[in-house]
């Protein structure tokens, strides 16, 4: 931390001298213009790698090109004149993927010969998953310098959800321990029913999560190349969070009988006014951006 704040503070005074001069050598401009976009990333690894040519700590790795936002949102904003912006963000992630494998016929009761392989049937594993976030807003910028100050507003949402099916080869027996025995282990699928019994999942669908929520903000931004600029904020805003019961169907055997379970999750709520240091209301952002502008 220590490296990256003596690096932001020679960014400073190096450019210190032309602070007045909002033009390169070139005759490019440093601050933003009418029809300019810009998008942010995280500022962390470049402070860190230019950091470390000074400290000459652990061996300096590539700074990556980062979101600077837990949930992977695209962060972007759109000039409409040098001090006006609108700002935006946006993830909009849908995923499915099956899983297959061979296990054992629970039902054939003798060895094989050789060299006969032994007979298999297959379980199969379904997942799912959803991730939107959007936030719109407007930015106001003020400042005659490569200092430049920035304020608004914005609002946002957005909603994650989860599912998971399995389907299995051998039906459970009251007389062969199927679950344990001849039952694909896929990560979570293998619990145990409300009587301590070996269980496996047939379904199972996680509360979708809505989240809501509006906030003002305020920060700063410094040009230290002509379009590139590394700045943060604070915000203050008010948040809701909703999350819905999970279901999930069971199947087990307590050695007499086969049976099944609904299990339903419970239910949460959260309501929040506070200030932060991010930029959407889906997770932290990180305290110093960098931002292109193009």
């Amino acid at each position: 931390m220590k490296k990256s704040i003596a690096l932001v503070a020679m960014a400073f005074g190096v450019t210190s001298a032309f602070a007045q001069d909002l033009t390169s050598k070139k005759g490019e401009p440093f601050l933003p213009e009418a029809g300019d976009y810009a998008i942010g990333i995280d500022a962390t690894p470049f402070l860190n790698y230019a950091g470390n040519f000074f400290g000459k700590g652990a061996a300096n790795v590539a700074p990556t090109f980062d979101f600077h936002n837990t949930n992977y949102v695209i962060t972007g904003k759109k000039f409409k004149d040098a001090n006006n912006a609108y700002r935006a963000s946006l993830r909009v992630g849908l995923s499915k993927y099956t899983s297959k494998a061979q296990v054992i016929d629970a039902g054939i009761t003798s060895a094989p010969t050789y060299p006969a392989l032994p007979s298999m049937k297959e379980d199969k594993g379904s997942f799912g998953s959803t991730n939107v976030a959007l936030s719109a807003g407007v930015e106001k910028r003020r400042g005659k310098t490569r200092l430049q100050g920035v304020y608004g507003a914005e609002a946002a949402l957005g909603l994650t959800s989860s599912s998971e099916k399995y389907t299995y080869g051998n039906a459970l027996s009251t007389t062969v321990d199927v679950v344990n025995y001849a039952t694909t282990d896929f990560g979570n699928n293998i619990v145990a029913d409300t009587y301590g019994n070996a269980a496996r999942i047939t379904k199972n669908k996680a509360g979708a999560f809505f989240t809501i929520g509006a906030r003002a903000f305020v920060g700063a931004e410094y040009f230290v190349a002509p379009k590139i600029s590394i700045g943060g904020e604070f915000g203050w805003g008010l948040g809701l969070g909703i999350q819905g019961k999970s279901t999930t169907t069971i199947e087990s055997t307590n050695g007499t009988s086969v049976g099944t379970q609904e299990i339903t999750g419970d239910k949460f709520s959260a309501i929040v006014l506070d200030t932060d240091n991010t930029n959407t209301f889906f997770g932290p952002s990180a305290s110093l951006r960098l931002n292109l502008h193009f």
